[in-house]
């Protein structure tokens, strides 16, 4: 494709792709790593590409030094609107932390951060540690498969939703300050019920396509997906209510924190706005972070010889409470870092726009209000940041240190995830305690592979696995 230049800069019009936009628009919610895949071939470095959910067109970047001029030059070059993150309102409203701008957005990090960070992760430590045990228990008395009756020790199970059980009862603690009772039971079936609506690329495609967005009654798609809506509100809205008129502020959870905020003026935050800062943290809390987990499970038992390091090291933990100890084990750290490096749950950065000015980037021209991205997928595939890219090797990250802006499973920049350290600490302990206490191996040696799950990506099929205990 040749190349435009611009008057002003006579730099490089990015090269975009050359296929209909409605048909990148098909692709890229049906496939969207072989949609990258193949751009990147003929495009390296940075393309544009009209896909859905973020405008009509945008750029791709998966340059690392790029990527950092982007993330790190926010309302100087690139600034990081919220209403850009459109494709989530649908379930977080407009006033969570993806929604807002500017001060409004730096003000609410720093109300939220203090309750993912320090000495509330030990405390959360026994709390993983006993939900984890709990989750195992039951599905040990509960096998998917009807045939596993005959042999009790070996029970067939969906790796991702023993996950998501896990995750949820932890954020749920984590906002809530509550993982057990009606209520708490309530709002963890309404949620995952909706998430699951979104489980494949053709449901996906809702968040999408605004035109698909119509309610047409209970049993229609979208109709379901409102009313459960309506329910998960009613919930926590009544949670709200109850904590206003009997507000402790000694409780250290993320409600009483956000409860307890005030602005200059002395206002606190209305129930909208508690609402939809809640739903974020809960949906954006576990999800992820269940995905995750449920790769490093495939690899750890798809690969033996990472398995038997893992055991090896779990040796030197004298107390097995001692949470901390676990959290900086550094093969457990390799594993997780190479499972988010191979399958980053989240495949691009929030989009960034650039500002008044053009901007030169890669030695290519954007004009104003070009919306710009970076390809999380792409970087961590790189050949050149990591040889042999498609093959599981942990021991890379105890070879090098990588960059945050070559790594970067959690993002960057103002809008790097919130949760980042509850969710490392919450794999890292999660598989050590089933590494400790089950032997697990997979139902199948066929290859997993990921697919769209709402904006993530995650294992199709969710990863059969067998379990005994040891």
């Amino acid at each position: 494709m040749s190349y435009m230049s611009t008057t002003k800069s006579m730099l490089k019009s990015v090269n975009s792709i050359e296929t209909m936009p409605l048909w990148q628009q098909i692709q890229w919610i049906a496939d969207p790593i072989g949609y990258m895949e193949t751009a990147v071939k003929k495009y390296p470095d940075i393309f544009a590409a009209k896909i859905i959910g973020f405008g009509n067109s945008i750029v791709f970047v998966n340059d690392s030094q790029a990527i950092q001029q982007i993330l790190t030059n926010d309302r100087k070059q690139f600034s990081a609107p919220g209403e850009l993150n459109g494709i989530l309102r649908p379930v977080v409203g407009d006033a969570s932390i993806f929604s807002l701008d500017g001060d409004s957005h730096r003000k609410r990090r720093q109300l939220v951060m203090p309750a993912f960070h320090g000495s509330r992760m030990q405390d959360y430590g026994q709390l993983i540690f006993d939900l984890t045990n709990k989750v195992f228990q039951k599905l040990a008395a509960n096998p998917l498969a009807h045939n596993q009756k005959a042999n009790p020790s070996n029970r067939i199970f969906l790796v991702r939703e023993a996950m998501q059980d896990i995750s949820l009862q932890i954020i749920l603690q984590a906002v809530f300050g509550l993982y057990e009772g009606d209520r708490c039971q309530q709002i963890k079936k309404l949620l995952t019920q909706m998430t699951e609506l979104f489980i494949s690329p053709l449901t996906s495609a809702f968040l999408f396509f605004p035109s698909l967005q119509k309610d047409l009654g209970a049993w229609s798609p979208w109709g379901n997906f409102v009313r459960q809506r309506e329910a998960i509100d009613k919930l926590v809205y009544l949670e709200i209510a109850e904590r206003r008129a009997n507000l402790d502020p000694n409780r250290n959870d993320i409600l009483t924190m956000l409860l307890l905020a005030r602005d200059e003026e002395g206002k606190g935050m209305t129930d909208l706005e508690l609402r939809d800062e809640l739903l974020a943290l809960l949906l954006a809390g576990h999800e992820t972070t269940a995905t995750a987990m449920s790769w490093a499970l495939y690899w750890i038992h798809r690969l033996p010889e990472v398995k038997e390091k893992l055991l090896q090291e779990q040796k030197s933990i004298v107390d097995p409470t001692d949470w901390m100890s676990i959290f900086r084990l550094p093969y457990l750290t390799a594993v997780c870092n190479e499972t988010l490096r191979i399958h980053p749950v989240a495949m691009l950065t929030f989009p960034r726009a650039v500002e008044q000015e053009s901007v030169e980037l890669l030695g290519y021209n954007l004009e104003p209000q070009t919306i710009v991205i970076g390809c999380i997928y792409l970087l961590h595939h790189r050949e050149d940041l990591y040889p042999n890219a498609e093959q599981f090797k942990p021991e890379r990250f105890l070879e090098r240190q990588f960059s945050p802006y070559e790594f970067m499973p959690f993002g960057g920049g103002v809008r790097r995830c919130v949760g980042e350290a509850l969710a490392q600490f919450e794999m890292k302990i999660v598989l050590a305690t089933i590494l400790r206490h089950y032997e697990l191996e997979l139902a199948d040696r066929h290859p997993v592979k990921p697919q769209r799950r709402g904006v993530t990506l995650a294992p199709a099929g969710g990863i059969k696995m067998t379990f005994k205990y040891k």
